[in-house]
């Protein structure tokens, strides 16, 4: 069995690994779990807004034996804290010290209800705190410096989505050493720029109407023209590292060297299997 990615973040009862997976919720089963596992990747990231029942994290756990599942995000304006609440101890209650919940605000532009978006995640917070979820077993949607500092404060840290090494190292500054940083970082295993940056860019350019990405970018040192739909070859080539698996795993672990605990690696292209077999052995 290969060696897996370790990391130990004090105070956190899941340990993730150093190196895990983020895929959208509907492309997620048992097979690509348990392939995820046995190449000794530490965690699952479950994104898309998985509902508040967490079927589909429990479902992953049900299928493997180790790797640990974390939500990459649970929206707070689409799940109520308390449904989320019993699905989280359902879950623990079944598989102890493997899952981690992943809440945030998610978007403006894309939900009717959102509206103080700060105050309503401090609300959600609350509602857990008095419903038995311990905050060190979740963490944080955070790009800014003052949702970040409540990753701290309220969770067990911040899984930053859509950013770069440059943000991680700003981050960890927000947070102080002991919360847990666990970027999301987009890969294409393809050594042709132009194709790979295709590939890229079909995923990255509609983040880019999306204003608190856009918002965090600028504050990351990328300009308006970077911004720019579809998005710059110097905005693409970070957001969506590309090229060799040696490459793409030093790309990876530069977001270690900054101050992350862990980096979410999500593979773009169609071949998901061969790009987790080839990563893998790279990292090692």
């Amino acid at each position: 069995m290969p060696v897996p990615f370790l990391v130990l973040v004090i105070g956190m009862a899941v340990e993730l690994g150093k190196i895990g997976i983020w895929r959208p919720a509907w492309e997620l089963g048992p097979d690509l779990a348990g392939e995820a596992e046995s190449l000794g990747y530490g965690t699952i990231w479950v994104g898309g807004s998985p509902p508040a029942d967490l079927a589909i994290a429990e479902q992953l756990l049900d299928a493997t034996d180790r790797i640990s599942i974390a939500t990459g995000i649970v929206n707070i304006w689409n799940s109520p804290a308390r449904a989320v609440a019993e699905s989280y101890h359902r879950i623990t209650a079944k598989h102890p010290d493997r899952f981690l919940l992943g809440i945030g605000v998610g978007h403006r532009e894309v939900t009717d209800s959102y509206a103080r978006p700060y105050q309503a995640l401090v609300d959600y917070l609350d509602e857990l705190d008095a419903s038995g979820v311990p905050s060190s077993g979740r963490v944080l949607a955070a790009l800014g410096p003052k949702v970040l500092r409540l990753a701290g404060e309220r969770a067990a840290g911040a899984h930053p989505y859509l950013t770069t090494p440059a943000h991680t190292k700003r981050a960890r500054e927000v947070l102080g050493e002991g919360p847990l940083l666990a970027p999301e970082q987009k890969v294409v295993l393809d050594t042709d720029p132009e194709r790979a940056r295709a590939t890229g860019r079909g995923t990255v350019e509609m983040y880019l109407r999306l204003n608190n990405y856009t918002r965090n970018l600028r504050r990351t040192g990328f300009t308006e023209d970077d911004l720019a739909v579809p998005g710059s070859d110097r905005l693409i080539d970070s957001l969506a590292l590309h090229g060799s698996p040696e490459q793409v795993a030093r790309g990876v672990e530069a977001h270690l060297q900054a101050g992350a605990n862990h980096v979410a690696v999500q593979f773009l292209g169609d071949d998901v299997s061969t790009s987790l077999a080839r990563l893998a052995e790279a990292l090692r």
